[in-house]
């Protein structure tokens, strides 16, 4: 069983010195939900979460908090976004990855939320679910940002690092959540993600990970790793 208190004791205090170091912002959706936890309505937030992780996916962080923080600019609640056609959307969301797919699951979103949740993002998995291009990372990621819910937020870095560490084995991102919410104790649950996130972007990388400069070298066995930096 992994030593979790020692990993996560390390984790946080390589991400705490790496965001002082480095002056950088935190991983794209973090930092922005961090700028609307004074949010002048609670409905701010939820949606501005939202919106950024479905900007998010398959996009760089650096295009996300641009793209994000334009479109909320100009759409900062469902309804704004609602009166902007879906080419306009389009535009303010570019050059975040697939932006036109995107902004046509956004324009039926923001419908959805105003007809049957009274313009409010829903805080329940099953209704994320059902919203158009929200899958089960966007769902955990909106309820642990936005709503501070319990839930395990899997993308590639998380299921890459939990696996190669060996602290499980699984084949895809939704086994692995599984997999974490039997093993994972519930109070490391919202934390994994953005930890997990920044790591495997500045050291556990999916190709030649810096190995040389791992704070968690010894909880991991490194499962697949053939090259080393």
């Amino acid at each position: 069983m992994p030593d979790w208190n020692a990993i996560f004791k390390s984790l946080e205090k390589w991400r705490k010195n790496f965001l002082a170091d480095s002056a950088m912002e935190d991983t794209a959706v973090t930092a922005l939900a961090a700028e609307y936890d004074e949010a002048p309505t609670p409905s701010s937030k939820p949606w501005a979460v939202l919106v950024s992780t479905i900007l998010s996916l398959r996009t760089k962080d650096e295009v996300t908090r641009v793209a994000s923080r334009r479109l909320l600019e100009k759409a900062p609640d469902p309804s704004e976004l609602l009166a902007l056609d879906v080419e306009e959307i389009a535009r303010l969301a570019y050059p975040a990855g697939f932006y036109r797919t995107k902004a046509a699951n956004l324009a039926k979103i923001a419908a959805i939320l105003l007809e049957k949740y009274d313009g409010e993002v829903p805080a329940d998995m099953d209704a994320l679910l059902n919203l158009p291009g929200v899958g089960r990372k966007t769902a955990n990621l909106v309820l642990t940002e936005a709503f501070d819910m319990y839930g395990i937020c899997v993308d590639v870095h998380v299921h890459r690092i939990c696996n190669r560490a060996g602290w499980i084995g699984t084949p895809n991102p939704e086994k692995t959540e599984e997999a974490l919410r039997e093993k994972l104790p519930k109070k490391y649950w919202k934390q994994i993600n953005g930890l997990l996130v920044l790591y495997g972007q500045k050291v556990c990388r999916p190709v030649s990970p810096y190995c040389s400069r791992c704070v968690i070298g010894k909880h991991c066995q490194h499962v697949g790793v053939n090259k080393t930096r």
